[in-house]
């Protein structure tokens, strides 16, 4: 048996963003759902107690209303980056939803044959959020 065979982990199942109480979780949820067009997968819950998992294509996210305000959620994660053919028209979407903009859209290039596009923003819950198209 190879290394490669003996890997138990099957692909990302999801990622969670706390919100600090009922307001933010009903801005974010409506942000993932409305703005940005994700489908609910299914939710859970009361009050701070409640959540939800959005589906992302590959993966979901987890959304919790009750987060702790002195807790650092940020981690090591820098950003969720979300797969696109449309860079200007999700940053344009997040940004008219009230997202401030971090980064305006742009063209790179990483690894020198590797020619992307990307915007960056801050989403409802403070995380930050990268749309992310390859072009070559």
């Amino acid at each position: 048996m190879s290394g490669m065979d003996r890997h138990l982990i099957q692909g990302v199942h999801h990622v969670c963003l706390k919100a600090q109480g009922s307001a933010p979780y009903e801005r974010a949820k409506t942000f993932y759902l409305e703005t940005l067009g994700f489908s609910l997968l299914r939710e859970w819950g009361e009050g701070d107690g409640r959540g939800c998992m959005i589906g992302l294509g590959n993966c979901a996210l987890e959304l919790m209303a009750g987060g702790i305000p002195e807790q650092d959620c940020q981690g090591m994660y820098r950003h969720v980056a979300f797969r696109t053919e449309d860079v200007d028209g999700l940053f344009a979407l997040a940004t008219a939803a009230g997202c401030p903009a971090v980064m305006e859209p742009c063209d790179r290039n990483l690894g020198g044959s590797y020619p992307i596009r990307i915007a960056f923003c801050t989403g409802p819950l403070g995380e930050e959020l990268e749309f992310f198209q390859e072009k070559g």
